[in-house]
């Protein structure tokens, strides 16, 4: 009884799997075919069958190479980096017990884009250093920064739970955000501002495939410790003194869980700039749907982080006729009241 107890929960969990895989699939499929022209399914099918499987369908050059070079590796970042901000968000929760943290609130994307900037226009480094490793430099130090700052203002040796690590995030993205536009202002010309600071509030226009084969690997590295931490993330729950307890490795948890947010957060932004309120707003939304037990969880905000910045990417693209918004005031507009939602919820709880 037990065995096909255990095989039906397995065959469940298979289930479960495949429909989260399909699901994405559609929502790539939408991203594809929805923008300023839109696009038949069938020729965005086509275009696929010709490129990945060799069939020869007559379609417009024009199309084709608007689905393939374009909107098809756009769908795809889109999607890894909603994954992986909601992944970020998750685990940052999850380890400091706090309903508001996330990369963006605690300043790690403000310090991504600063390590960003500083290689991109300040040359620092001298073309040694890569854009994603001065924005995970960058990403560190930013968390470095502010967990010094929240400890010293809580007078304590602990983080979790504290109102301290919100409001030295908050200072820490200030700093950051300041240090920024002063390397933009000291080191870049008008067009080069520009075009940053469109960058910095989110955007997914020079989206190509050599990003695609940087976001996706993070991505699912992001997933892949997620899961295999699952129950040290269930652990913390009860606390660090309760997980301690528990058998889990609090401190090296802590260590590489924290390192690889920064480095997922960091790669991100090197590639679509800072966006906000995703690794905030989604992991609650998943919370709601499957509970709170991680081995459910970050699969969960994985796809409902990939599923939601895609379709941020499309009203970004078709909300304004002709024009293109930064995908971060599309989040922003529902993230916003969201992250309200979960102040007042919080203040109503016991």
């Amino acid at each position: 009884m037990s065995g096909t107890s255990s095989q039906a929960i397995h065959v469940s969990r298979l289930g479960r799997g495949m429909l989260g895989i399909m699901a994405l699939a559609v929502a790539v499929l939408a991203g594809t075919c929805i923008g300023e022209t839109p696009i038949a399914v069938g020729t965005v099918l086509q275009t696929l069958s010709n490129k990945i499987l060799g069939s020869t369908y007559a379609i417009d050059p024009i199309d084709m190479g608007i689905i393939w070079n374009y909107r098809l590796p756009r769908a795809i970042v889109a999607a890894c980096c909603g994954s992986g901000l909601a992944i970020s968000g998750m685990v940052l929760q999850s380890l400091l017990r706090n309903a508001l943290a996330d990369p963006y609130l605690l300043g790690i994307s403000a310090g991504a884009s600063t390590g960003a900037v500083a290689v991109t226009v300040a040359g620092l480094g001298a073309g040694a250093i890569s854009m994603s490793l001065g924005a995970f430099a960058g990403a560190v130090a930013a968390f470095l920064m502010v967990a010094v700052l929240a400890r010293a203002a809580g007078g304590g040796a602990t983080l979790h739970g504290t109102t301290q690590i919100v409001l030295a995030g908050i200072a820490g993205s200030q700093l950051f955000n300041a240090l920024t536009s002063f390397i933009i202002t000291k080191s870049a010309n008008a067009e080069q501002a520009r075009g940053i600071m469109f960058w910095l509030l989110g955007n997914l226009s020079g989206a190509r495939w050599p990003d695609v084969w940087l976001a996706v690997p993070i991505a699912l590295v992001g997933l892949s410790a997620c899961i295999w931490y699952a129950r040290a993330l269930d652990a913390f729950a009860f606390g660090a003194e309760s997980a301690s307890s528990l058998g889990v490795p609090v401190r090296r948890v802590q260590i590489v869980l924290i390192g690889l947010t920064a480095l997922v957060t960091a790669v991100m932004v090197s590639i679509v700039g800072s966006i906000g309120f995703v690794g905030l707003v989604i992991p609650h939304a998943a919370r709601f749907l499957v509970g709170v037990r991680h081995g459910r969880l970050g699969p969960a905000a994985a796809l409902i982080g990939a599923a939601f910045l895609i379709a941020a990417d499309v009203l970004s693209r078709t909300i304004i006729p002709g024009q293109v918004l930064p995908i971060g005031v599309i989040t922003a507009l529902v993230g916003a009241p969201a992250f309200a939602l979960i102040l007042l919820r919080g203040r109503r709880a016991p």
